[in-house]
């Protein structure tokens, strides 16, 4: 089994999908107007309209309802991304933070409060890991 793809629904699609593009520097492939796509080499995140919900089964989701996940990304500096987010992020949760599992992160919300990570290992146990995760 393999992890695909993890989907967000959302009230609006076209801001959270041009916030995660502007936050993550990868152009969204738009499937249909309800639905797009950003794909990496160890998965793909999935925006969806709340209005495909139904399609789903009733209740099955609910919009800027999540405060349970996070979103992890790997990225070369959490410094330079901490920069580089300011003009795209509107909540900080924190700056750039030494975690003690061997990774500085920073954490952020996406328009919808979704929780997000940018984390760059910093030990050499944390480099081993994240190097076994992008191979697998």
């Amino acid at each position: 089994m393999q992890l695909s793809a993890t989907r967000i629904i959302t009230d609006d699609v076209d801001a959270l999908v041009a916030f995660y593009e502007s936050a993550t520097g990868i152009t969204a492939d738009r499937l249909h107007p309800m639905f797009a796509e950003l794909r990496t080499p160890s998965g793909t995140l999935a925006i969806a309209s709340s209005a495909t919900v139904p399609l789903l089964g009733d209740d099955a989701a609910e919009a800027r309802a999540n405060r349970s996940i996070t979103l992890d990304f790997l990225v070369d500096d959490v410094e330079a991304t901490y920069k580089d987010l300011q003009d795209v992020v509107d909540v900080f949760v924190n700056a750039p933070t030494d975690m003690p599992w061997g990774n500085r992160s920073l954490l952020v919300r996406d328009p919808d409060g979704n929780l997000l990570n940018f984390f760059t290992p910093n030990s050499e146990a944390a480099q081993r890991r994240s190097a076994e995760t992008t191979r697998a």
